[in-house]
């Protein structure tokens, strides 16, 4: 038997699994910590944290499955998108991480557009609009407020171009996750050089470019005995975790509609050809697969609820073992017991800003309507509630591209709430579908690609449908659809009037 280690390198967490050649699920381990923010729309990292938070999922893993580290075939990575590590000439991190949903940059992502206009931003790398979540903002960023750092900048690299570096000295970077850099072509699917002689970097400052799933080497000495991985072991450089994640449920050919509700909320849907939104509301970026494109919107709707729940729900988490129930199931719970609309409350769940196709880089997370009357169960269900809008917009968006949306399929932390799944289904007016591998679809889906380059499977269409089985569904309730329309009319006028309160 043959087993892939994957890492699913998550905002707030990093969780490791491991599979057999039939997708089959032998162990896992999950590890939370925490982000920095000195500053409003600060987000950062040191990157000693996440070397630790993978490090010890390995290990986790490992003795969860019952598994020594040389009966892995091969380790991959599945990836959040955007997050930025500098590094000096040994390669050693300069700063803290930049996190994907750190906001500083918003000035310098409309400088960039007033440079090069949005329709070449647009023509060149299937982005639109002016975010501050772009790695070429965060570097045009360093340029101007630490100058000392960006003189001894040596490789900008995003978090499995990272770890691919640690683990078989090699610096190279899937151009999955390169879509939202600013500084590559979505056309030639390569780096752009206008933009970066703008950005003030060179090409020999980024990292060789391969396919998604690409072996890249063999985890070295240093690294076997860094991460409790055998030498020799072949490392997959995965893709970014968006496209891993829609893979792992199947969403492996276009016109499928799958969303993910982790720290962020992210929805895709395939299309073999990049589509330019002529409205400049929803981006495009490369699949993971060959000859495969993805229409994906994004924002940080899961983030809202740990937030919630670190703030404001001590209660819940000491009571956890007494219980036998995780805080986020206690919730759900409380939630259960109010009605649809929250009597109500709304919420604007952007503590960092709205993704497309509402982006605004300004936006702030707002509850409104707040009374006396108002519970905790209320509290919980309302930003549940308003996650669920955010998902209704993305639709709407990708709806209008010609995109024929039918049933939404959906993964990770948000889909083991089976009342989260139902809001979405009666927000939307469209069947919600989970599978049996939700919680593990970002891994699985790495290890997809992965076995596909491996030889193991002939094509992920063909190992996804073997692998994936849905297991639950949620249709809409109808009694609810007027009360969920009006909720989405409010969040619309709420967004609109308080733009100019946002700044």
């Amino acid at each position: 038997m043959q087993y892939i280690l994957a890492v699913d390198m998550g905002t707030t967490a990093f969780k490791a699994s491991i599979f057999d050649e039939k997708g089959n699920l032998q162990g896992n381990a999950l590890i939370e910590y925490d982000i920095s923010s000195k500053h409003a729309g600060w987000a950062e990292v040191d990157a000693g944290t996440y070397v630790d938070t993978f490090r010890k999922c390995i290990i986790m893993a490992l003795e969860s499955a019952g598994l020594a580290a040389e009966d892995i075939l091969c380790m991959t990575m599945s990836t959040q998108g955007e997050t930025s590590l500098f590094l000096d000439r040994e390669n050693r991190s300069l700063r803290p991480a930049i996190v994907w949903l750190d906001t500083r940059a918003s000035r310098e992502a409309e400088q960039i557009v007033d440079e090069f206009g949005i329709h070449t931003i647009q023509r060149k790398t299937g982005q639109v609009g002016a975010d501050a979540i772009w790695p070429g903002a965060k570097i045009l960023w360093l340029s101007k407020h630490e100058p000392e750092v960006f003189s001894k900048i040596h490789k900008i690299v995003q978090l499995n171009g990272y770890f691919a570096f640690l683990l078989t000295g090699r610096m190279a970077e899937d151009d999955s996750l390169l879509g939202s850099s600013i500084y590559w072509n979505i056309n030639s699917r390569k780096y752009w050089p206008e933009m970066l002689k703008f950005l003030g970097i060179t090409r020999a400052q980024l990292p060789e470019i391969v396919f998604p799933g690409a072996i890249v080497g063999e985890v070295t000495d240093t690294a076997a005995a860094e991460f409790g991985l055998a030498k020799g072991t072949k490392v997959s450089i995965g893709a970014i975790d968006l496209a891993c994640g829609a893979i792992g449920v199947g969403n492996v050919r276009p016109g499928i509609f799958s969303e993910s509700t982790g720290s962020a909320l992210c929805s895709m849907t395939m299309v073999e050809t990049p589509i330019l939104d002529p409205n400049r509301q929803i981006p495009c970026y490369c699949g993971a697969l060959p000859g495969q494109y993805m229409v994906h919107s994004y924002a940080t709707g899961g983030l809202m609820m740990r937030w919630y729940r670190d703030t404001f729900c001590q209660l819940e988490m000491t009571s956890e073992e007494e219980l036998g129930r995780n805080t986020y199931d206690q919730l759900d719970d409380l939630a259960w017991k109010v009605p649809a609309g929250s009597d109500g409350l709304i919420v604007l769940p952007h503590l960092q800003g709205s993704g497309p196709p509402d982006l605004n880089p300004n936006a702030k997370a707002v509850f409104y309507g707040m009374t006396i009357a108002h519970t905790k169960g209320h509290v919980t269900r309302a930003i549940m509630e308003s996650v669920a809008v955010v998902l209704k917009r993305m639709i709407d968006g990708a709806v209008s591209l010609g995109v024929d949306v039918d049933r939404i399929i959906s993964y990770s932390g948000g889909a083991k709430s089976d009342l989260w799944s139902q809001i979405k289904a009666d927000v939307t007016g469209l069947p919600v579908y989970t599978t049996k591998n939700n919680s593990d679809a970002c891994g699985l889906g790495a290890v997809i690609i992965a076995g596909v380059q491996l030889g193991i499977w002939q094509s992920a269409e063909e190992a996804a449908d073997a692998i994936v089985e849905i297991d639950r569904e949620f249709l809409p309730d109808e009694s609810n659809r007027e009360v969920y329309d009006q909720l989405i009319r409010n969040y619309m006028k709420l967004m609109e009037q308080l733009r100019p309160v946002f700044g």
